[in-house]
């Protein structure tokens, strides 16, 4: 073998290698994904219950109701679905009516879903981009405001 070809048997070797390891961490993080869902998708594909899901979009107006022991009935919405959630627990300050949150949990029997974590928008002009994205996917989104629109018109800082 000359030297040339003992130098591309060693980097094709190497990038093998490099290859097969890239390809087992990827394998391993698949586990711990969590993917985002938006009412709709999550209607349209039928998640089973007990699946653990991320279900993101608004906060629906008039939905919020907050009970004894922490525990919060709300609906999430994506302009075109909703899905009803409760939650028990405290909630982050900017957790309002009208605004983004994503939650974690699953969808029981009854198609309630259980969260048991709730993520709000850090400042007035922070949505998680997917919730954006299924926003303006449901046609619910002025890209020229960066506000979400709909028959109640943009959602307005309180």
């Amino acid at each position: 073998m000359t030297r040339k070809q003992r130098r591309l048997a060693l980097i094709g070797v190497s990038l093998g290698v490099l290859g097969l390891a890239a390809a087992l961490v990827l394998s391993a993080l698949k586990e711990s994904i969590v993917f985002f869902n938006s009412p709709t998708d999550v209607i349209e594909k039928r998640v089973a219950a007990g699946t653990r899901i991320r279900l993101g979009g608004l906060v629906k107006p008039g939905s919020l109701i907050r009970g004894d022991n922490l525990l919060i009935r709300f609906e999430v919405t994506d302009g075109n679905r909703e899905i009803p959630v409760t939650y028990r627990g405290g909630v982050p300050d900017l957790f309002r009516e009208g605004q983004g949150v994503v939650a974690e949990g699953a969808l029981d029997s009854a198609g309630t879903f259980r969260a048991d974590t709730i993520l709000a928008k850090h400042d007035e002009k922070y949505m998680p981009r997917e919730v954006a994205d299924a926003l303006k996917r449901q046609g619910h989104w002025n890209e020229d405001s960066g506000k979400r629109t709909g028959a109640a018109g943009p959602v307005r800082p309180q």
